[in-house]
């Protein structure tokens, strides 16, 4: 593919599959809502982590993501953001009523997946993964000699988010499906809500310990 001088566009594609098989705060929280509320909800959280990684490779081709990844100081502040906000999701799910974490309060069901939309933006936006990925890996795909540098970086952010949104789709699908039985059981959605919420907390801390 030679469209804005991207080269080896079949490689990038098997890249970003790569790094969306790896679990990290975006599976775990498309996870986390469709346990909790459904695959509506993990679905707008796909498309929530979808509009991140747009933003990523928008701040990337302006150049904000070589300047945060020169800074140590700025990046270590963005990783312990991503990990307090991770916490702090993890902690309001073990504090939440299975009733609550279930989503069933029909009357706000329209603001809460707004909610939830907003907080899968912030969760991929706040990712140091993501950011390293789009920093590393999203120039090795644009020629050297191109004359439409942010047209080749904004492109490849549309097909970054576009595989995202695929594969996160397929797992909120699936997460729903599996849970969907389950929710209808108090006690075993209490404990879902319950591991989901300590695993938000376990992944906040190793994140905002992570070295590099």
């Amino acid at each position: 593919m030679n469209l804005f001088g991207i080269s080896d566009f079949g490689l990038f594609c098997l890249a970003v599959l790569l790094l969306n098989a790896t679990p990290g705060p975006d599976t775990a929280y498309i996870i986390g809502r469709s346990i909790a509320q459904g695959r509506n909800a993990g679905l707008v959280s796909a498309l929530g982590i979808s509009v991140g990684c747009c933003i990523h490779a928008l701040a990337s081709a302006l150049g904000l993501s070589a300047l945060l990844a020169a800074s140590a100081t700025a990046f270590m502040a963005i990783k312990l953001a991503g990990g307090t906000y991770l916490i702090y999701l993890g902690v309001r799910m073990l504090l939440a009523r299975p009733d609550q974490a279930a989503g069933q309060v029909p009357a706000a069901q329209t603001r809460s997946l707004q909610k939830i939309f907003w907080q899968a933006i912030l969760t991929n936006v706040l990712n140091p993964k993501v950011i390293l990925f789009v920093l590393a890996f999203l120039p090795q795909f644009v020629r050297a000699d191109s004359s439409e540098k942010t047209a080749a970086f904004l492109m490849l952010g549309l097909v970054f988010a576009a595989i995202t949104m695929c594969w996160n789709s397929s797992t909120a699908f699936l997460a729903g499906t599996l849970a969907r039985k389950a929710r209808q059981n108090r006690q075993v959605r209490t404990w879902l809500q319950r591991i989901v919420g300590t695993a938000f907390i376990a992944l906040g801390i190793r994140l905002a310990l992570a070295r590099n």
